[in-house]
């Protein structure tokens, strides 16, 4: 039985070099019982040229120097295209997956290419059209994690007690007062403790999954682009 994971998406509309990242640390420990198919980060941003997509999807968090893929969890990429944000989608799969723990074979449109990915220049289909790096790297994601947490926390006691209100004019987006607004403030720019805050995942490893794909073969239905990542394990 096939157990997805997925990580939010995130939409780029070719025709600049935007970057989007989405991320998702310190899960619980349920989903840290397959740490390869654990996803971190997905990033997605165009060439300067905007020729090609470049995607890259963490997985595994404070991921030791032995720590490797597993043969037994399918890494996807959902690249969505449309003419215009709103309008119907039309989806490419981009499919990965590591046939011995060393050599992996991916797959997108017609593109397909297999082989060791660990160079950093990556491993490239027979028409350029897909490139593929897999390795362990430095994690990218930056976070006062103590802070953010305590932020969360004093959030949601305030919403316990009632002490934020959700005016209809908000559409039911909450309405801080001065002082709420603060205390949030406070926790985002500290540690827990009130001290200087600090990157909670410096020095830390993720395993990183990089993809630079052509557009034409992720842009049929237009140049607005949707992107996902799932991960699939038995």
């Amino acid at each position: 039985m096939k157990r997805p994971i997925r990580i939010l998406a995130i939409a780029l509309a070719i025709g600049a070099p935007l970057a989007a990242p989405a991320a998702d640390h310190l899960d619980a420990a349920t989903s840290a019982q397959d740490p390869s198919a654990d996803i971190t980060d997905l990033y997605a941003w165009m060439t300067a040229d905007a020729t090609k997509l470049n995607l890259v999807a963490g997985v595994s968090a404070g991921a030791g120097d032995d720590a490797v893929f597993s043969d037994a969890v399918i890494y996807q990429f959902a690249v969505s295209s449309s003419p215009a944000f709103g309008e119907p989608q039309e989806s490419t799969l981009i499919t990965c997956k590591f046939i011995d723990g060393v050599n992996i074979e991916c797959w997108a449109g017609d593109d397909y290419v297999v082989g060791d990915p660990s160079d950093p220049a990556g491993i490239v289909s027979d028409n350029g059209g897909l490139r593929v790096f897999a390795g362990l790297r430095d994690d990218p994601f930056f976070l006062e994690y103590e802070g953010f947490q305590k932020a969360l926390d004093d959030a949601v006691a305030a919403v316990g007690d009632d002490a934020i209100e959700f005016p209809e004019e908000n559409q039911g987006c909450p309405a801080l007062t001065e002082e709420q607004a603060a205390l949030l403030v406070g926790d985002l720019t500290h540690d827990g403790d009130g001290d200087d805050p600090k990157n909670t995942f410096a020095g830390q490893n993720i395993l990183a999954l990089v993809i630079q794909v052509d557009k034409t073969i992720v842009d049929r239905n237009g140049p607005v682009l949707g992107v996902s990542v799932s991960t699939y394990s038995n």
